[in-house]
């Protein structure tokens, strides 16, 4: 099998996953491993967008520019090592390939001036609460802006050990109070990632981080995929996996803010070496390949340096597409690697390796991490015990820099490297800058340059805001659904379950709902529980059984929802307000119910589920490729027979497959709807309805999220 073809076939679809645009998560802080990053909370139905009450002036990005602008930001200290904040732009000499440029955009960032680490800051430190919040403070010259990139599948256990109180320490105490971080590992979605002002609560998670480098257990349903091949495959997709992370975190960082990023790659670095002796034919029953002979000297078979060769500069490009979009925003990477000074690559611990095969394998990783960070105008933190002094340097860094922009003459469009080289006119000056930057090609850009492609529907962004993550946590998930009533009304059905608190943390749970109903002219159409009364396990403390039901009719218009979610012990919890629209569904044209959506885990349990009709629906839309969804769709006219089609799209409103399956249901006017999961990747869809009956046509879209 094709090394390059098993890579780009597993991990096609986690790239997608890591990059995917969606609505903003809480931030990824309290997970020890990357292999299982806990599932988002699930959506709630559509409420009122929560707003900050701080209402400061933002500092906008200070440098936006056509496609030829070019930004470096540039350190300039002096032969203490201490920044030099005093120059002018006139002082500055900026050449790109040797010709000179025309600085047209200029500007001091200096952090140090406003307090020392671990001091109060200059002005209140607004809390963030919002991703709003995280994109106004982000945009503010006196805020630095960090993010921890912990390689797991890079770092060995006892490795990460050692680093993870160093970095954890580092956070407690160099962090200012308006400095922004956030943590990220591999197969973190990077919609995941939010920055923060918890010291606290970053150093915490930073605390559990523990390196899986050679263990090659699965421990997800991704890693299931390939855990039986050999390791120099794994090797190859682990490797693919982080770098897609990495630069989806660098793009995420890029969109806060022009000025300088800085990111602390905890890795012992990439290589696709991997030495005959520890290459097990499946990766997850290690030692099968332990017979293979000691070669001391490297006097290895032909065909496999011809392939190393190939795999190295394979890796070489892998690295350029990180550094290079590191460059075009702005970010420096710090790879610090958690060995410390380290003589050899393997331990005892496996098959033994022949020195000159370990000396090429322990190269390979430490020069990776030299690349990025030097390509990057960032440092790497290699073979030294010394970690906590290279965090200080990247402290200085990020404190006093000068942030320069101009429009390069070249308007080069060949995809060719193209060097910048920064001098001041003054002396015994030391001076950083990146080196230079790749072009686009005339491909690139004519793609930035066309018009913005046209954005889904407004019917599929309204569907798609139901699946929200609100900025708090919540304790109930809920639906609402319509069907026709009595006497022109329209039957409303309320349908909730609780939310359990995250694993390993503490909160309370929803056992009861109180929900009133009422018109905009103080009517009260309907008020009571469910349940009514509470079992007895939910006495003792476990929460109602699961999903519960309110059924009323109210007359067509405006309807105020006041919800009180109790305890076991009746104690309200929580309190929502919801204003929904009651349709009209008392005609004699064509009437669509709302879809209820079910969830079933084998053909076996959907075929059940299509016959049976007393099943309360599910409120919540999160769910897993193993899943297989069945759509309820419930249509009436008094002019001819309902027909029912449906098909799959994706959050821009575009079809994905065949059209769905489509099936009575045993009920006049019901139809089943069969949508299994399991050959689409993470991300938010829909399920479009569609009902014609003669010459009527209505159409419902039922959003819904696939998280792994």
């Amino acid at each position: 099998m094709n090394k390059r073809s098993v890579r780009i076939g597993l991990a096609a679809g986690l790239l997608a996953w890591l990059v995917l645009p969606g609505p903003a998560r809480p931030l990824a802080q309290s997970q020890g491993s990357s292999s299982q990053p806990p599932p988002a909370s699930p959506a709630p139905s559509p409420s009122t967008a929560t707003t900050s009450t701080q209402a400061e002036p933002v500092q906008g990005p200070t440098f936006r520019g056509g496609i030829n602008f070019v930004r470096v930001d540039v350190i300039v200290s002096d032969n203490r090592g201490n920044p030099v904040t005093n120059l002018r732009q006139e002082d500055f000499e900026l050449t790109e390939d040797g010709k000179p440029q025309k600085i047209e955009a200029f500007k001091l960032v200096n952090v140090t001036a406003g307090g020392t680490p671990g001091a109060p800051a200059p002005r209140l430190a607004r809390a963030i609460r919002t991703p709003i919040d995280e994109e106004m403070e982000a945009a503010r010259d006196d805020v630095r802006v960090f993010a921890v990139f912990l390689d797991d599948y890079h770092v060995t256990q006892s490795a990460s050990m050692r680093a993870r109180q160093i970095l954890a320490e580092f956070v407690e105490t160099q962090l200012q109070d308006l400095d922004l971080i956030g943590t990220m590992y591999p197969l973190t979605p990077v919609e995941d990632v939010r920055l923060t002002r918890d010291r606290g609560a970053v150093a915490g998670a930073i605390r559990q981080f523990l390196g899986r480098k050679g263990d090659y257990i699965p421990r997800n349903s991704f890693e299931e995929r390939y855990a039986h091949l050999p390791v120099s495959t794994v090797e190859t997709i682990r490797n693919q996996v982080s770098m897609s992370a990495l630069k989806g975190l660098i793009t995420r960082l890029g969109g806060l803010r022009d000025g300088r990023k800085a990111i602390i790659m905890v890795s012992e670095g990439f290589t696709n070496l991997i030495p005959p002796q520890r290459d097990d034919p499946i990766a997850s029953i290690p030692g099968s390949a332990g017979r293979v002979p000691l070669d001391p000297v490297g006097q290895q078979d032909p065909r496999r340096q011809s392939a190393e060769f190939f795999a190295e500069s394979e890796m070489q490009t892998d690295l350029r597409d990180v550094f290079t979009l590191a460059n075009r925003f702005n970010t420096s990477i710090y790879a610090l690697d958690p060995r410390g000074l380290t003589p050899f690559e393997y331990d005892l611990s496996g098959p033994m390796v022949g020195l000159e095969m370990d000396r090429k394998v322990l190269n390979s990783t430490m020069d990776s991490l030299r690349v990025l960070a030097d390509e990057t105008d960032g440092r790497a933190i290699v073979n030294q015990n010394d970690l906590a002094k290279g965090l200080r340097q990247m402290m200085l860094d990020s404190s006093a820099y000068y942030l320069i922009g101009y429009s390069s003459t070249q308007a080069p469009t060949d995809g060719k490297f193209h060097e910048i080289k920064v001098r001041v006119r003054r002396p015994n000056i030391d001076v950083r800058a990146r080196k230079g930057y790749w072009a686009f090609t005339a491909e690139d850009r004519a793609r930035a340059e066309a018009p913005a492609a046209k954005g889904p529907p407004a019917a599929v962004e309204v569907a798609l805001s139901g699946l929200e993550v609100p900025d708090r946590r919540r304790l109930i998930r809920s639906w609402v659904g319509m069907a026709p009533g009595a006497n022109g009304k329209t039957q409303v059905t309320f349908i909730w379950e609780p939310i359990p608190p995250p694993a390993g943390a503490r909160g309370e749970t929803a056992a009861r709902v109180s929900l009133i109903a009422g018109g905009g002219l103080s009517e009260l159409y309907f008020r009571g529980k469910t349940p009514e009364a509470l079992p007895t396990a939910a006495l003792a403390g476990a929460a109602a059984a699961s999903p519960q039901r309110i059924v009323f009719e109210v007359p067509p218009g405006p309807l105020d929802l006041q919800l009180a979610i109790e305890d076991a012990g009746a104690h309200v919890l929580d309190r929502e307000a919801r204003k929904i629209t009651v349709a009209d569904l008392s005609g004699a044209g064509l009437v669509l119910h709302t879809p209820q959506v079910f969830r079933a885990r084998t053909v076996r349990e959907w075929q059940t589920l299509a016959t049976e009709f007393n099943t309360v629906p599910l409120p919540g839309r999160e769910f897993r490729r193993t899943d297989r969804l069945l759509i309820r769709i419930v249509a009436q006219s008094s002019t001819a027979e309902p027909v029912v089609s449906a098909r799959l799209l994706n959050r821009l409103g575009q079809e994905m497959t065949s059209p769905l399956t489509v099936t009575p249901a045993g009920r006049p006017g019901t139809t089943n709807v069969d949508a299994p999961l399991a050959s689409i990747p993470v991300g938010d869809y829909l399920i479009e309805i569609k009902v014609a009956a003669g010459s009527e046509q209505t159409t419902s879209l039922v959003a819904f999220r696939v998280t792994g």
